[in-house]
């Protein structure tokens, strides 16, 4: 993802793929990174339909793009309906906060690929913006993009307002939701932007009860570093196992609740607003 947000950015003239090419170059040519490149793939195979499988790389700048990759998005999570939605509802936040705050021209660029033999799905977003430490700066003045990307994981934290809980539009929740799925199915996650990076690491089973969930990203097991190569921009990545467990059951329907009434609020502000006749 990173990659192809970069060669969004500098344009299809300006970026070719040199070298020799390894195996993996077939799978980085059906996702769509060669179209975005002026380098001719040297690939030729029968191209199958990737519905059910995977989401090619896409670039979103518009609320019906976005729509239309969730839309494609659903066949891959293979989740009873009502899971199926919450899933959407937090991928739909954060391409929504790309378009809404990253202030990026190239939009964001997403994909997704479903896994059968462990019944998983990875989602990658990217970005070009203006990074979390400028989006974060603008409320609550973090020091290092490392400050930044932990205020970016707590939440009811929101770089729109210095209020607690963010706002109706903005709950600032959306990144600890996915990096909490991430969690509860054991699985990876990542987010990088500036020079730090964060990365969730698999935590012990439990033999009982519900794996704790921390407001503080930094009581998690995970690893971080505020000195990686600087990416003006946004990355999140996470792996989430579709293994429909009581545990993964109990969170959805937390999250759930405030997706049922972040569109009530919606709702509510919408019938608010003033009509000019």
């Amino acid at each position: 993802m990173l990659a192809a947000s970069l060669a969004v950015k500098v344009g299809k003239m300006n970026c070719e793929i040199v070298g020799k090419v390894p195996d993996t170059g077939l799978y980085l040519d059906r996702m769509g990174l060669y179209k975005l490149t002026k380098t001719k793939s040297p690939f030729s195979y029968n191209m199958k339909e990737p519905a059910g499988r995977f989401v090619p790389i896409s670039i979103i700048k518009t609320a019906q793009q976005q729509s239309d990759f969730v839309t494609d998005m659903i066949p891959l999570l293979h989740l009873s309906e009502q899971n199926s939605r919450i899933i959407k509802y937090i991928v739909s936040e954060l391409i929504r906060n790309v378009l809404e705050h990253a202030k990026s021209g190239s939009g964001a660029i997403v994909a997704a690929q479903y896994y059968k033999k462990t019944n998983r799905i990875s989602i990658g977003i990217c970005d070009n913006g203006i990074g979390v430490w400028r989006s974060m700066n603008e409320s609550w003045h973090p020091i290092t993009d490392a400050d930044a990307l932990r205020l970016a994981l707590t939440p009811g934290i929101t770089g729109t307002t210095r209020k607690e809980g963010g706002t109706s539009e903005n709950a600032g929740a959306g990144l600890f939701f996915i990096k909490s799925i991430a969690k509860i199915t054991r699985n990876y996650f990542v987010i990088y932007s500036g020079n730090a990076e964060y990365t969730l690491l698999r935590h012990r089973k439990r033999i009982k009860g519900f794996p704790r969930l921390y407001a503080d990203p930094e009581r998690d097991p995970h690893n971080q570093t505020n000195s990686a190569p600087n990416f003006q921009g946004t990355l999140v990545a996470v792996d989430i196992s579709l293994d429909e467990t009581p545990e993964f059951q109990t969170l959805l329907n937390v999250i759930g609740k405030v997706y049922d009434d972040a569109i009530r609020e919606r709702k509510r502000a919408k019938y608010k607003e003033p009509k000019f006749i």
